[in-house]
């Protein structure tokens, strides 16, 4: 007999233990994926026949009258629009902002570097409040504007330590050689430091994104009272109330309410889980690759 076919010659000790392996993975993804079916068995289920329970996997009787109800409401579609440019905006402002504090902290020859890192670190633990934010925001006239969504989540603490990890693993003798050869600070942040990062970035980058696409709560907080700058998230949370009181919204009332009779807040909950969520799992296959690696090499540095 062969050596290569020795070698899938496996002993018993060997079977049982992939045997094991395939077993727990099977579970875990049963775990992991269920809770995502069930959601989306609900939604796709008639709203009075979900009221008697026993959804699992899939809808006992399909219909899809929970996503035309949601879809019904005034706003939004505008929602929709100012959240996705809410998500590209801050993203990337997001993004170029913590590398670049990243990149800075991570210079050896940075003097302010620990004082400054300190200061970050405290603002993971402490805040102003939520009043003083607000007289903040007020103060800085970006209550009632687009901005208001971008400039608070510019710099994350946490964002700027993990990027800096990521950058202190890199050979410093990149940056001293681009140095040598005539390179500022800003031509080695972008040639050299970007192309590097892309793990990372692209990691962040995901973390801003779904920050900024769950968000609703700034919006009712600074641009609830305008129209234009209302956010997809707010828009469904007003849909969700106004399922959970039995009416319609503001504009639509008298003919959405007789449809809210039959429509049960679960049913809604779940197709709002489903229409937030997929725009997310459509994207992060994208980023996999770079997330997993991302966190492992950004993490090995405090």
């Amino acid at each position: 007999m062969s050596k290569a076919n020795k070698a899938f010659n496996a002993t018993t000790s060997e079977k049982v233990f992939d045997v094991a392996n395939y077993v727990v993975m099977a579970l875990i993804l049963i775990v992991t994926l269920y809770p995502f079916l069930n959601v989306l068995a609900i939604s796709l289920n008639e709203s009075t026949d979900t009221v008697r329970g026993g959804i699992y996997l899939w809808p006992r009787e399909f219909t899809l009258e929970n996503y035309t109800t949601i879809f019904q409401y005034d706003g939004l579609i505008q929602g929709a629009q100012v959240s996705l440019a809410r998500t590209i905006v801050g993203t990337l402002l997001g993004l170029l902002s913590s590398s670049m504090v990243a990149y800075t902290l991570a210079r050896p020859d940075f003097r302010a570097k620990k004082f400054v890192s300190t200061f970050l670190a405290l603002t993971m633990y402490f805040s102003g409040g939520l009043i003083p934010g607000y007289i903040l925001m007020r103060d800085l006239n970006l209550i009632g504007t687009f901005w208001i969504y971008i400039f608070p989540a510019l710099i994350s603490a946490f964002n700027v330590f993990v990027i800096r990890s990521f950058i202190d693993g890199l050979p410093y003798a990149l940056q001293e050689s681009a140095k040598l050869d005539g390179a500022n600070d800003f031509k080695i942040y972008y040639k050299i430091i970007l192309p590097l990062c892309k793990p990372v970035l692209a990691t962040i980058a995901l973390f801003l994104a779904v920050g900024q696409w769950n968000s609703w709560f700034d919006t009712y907080l600074y641009n609830g009272s305008k129209p234009e700058l209302t956010t997809l998230q707010y828009e469904l949370m007003k849909v969700l109330q106004s399922t959970q009181q039995g009416s319609g919204s503001t504009v639509n009332a008298n003919d959405m309410a007789q449809q809210m009779a039959n429509i049960s807040p679960e049913s809604i909950r779940m197709a709002i889980t489903i229409v937030v969520t997929v725009p997310i799992l459509v994207v992060y296959p994208f980023l996999q690759k770079y997330f997993v690696g991302g966190m492992t090499l950004g993490a090995v540095k405090a």
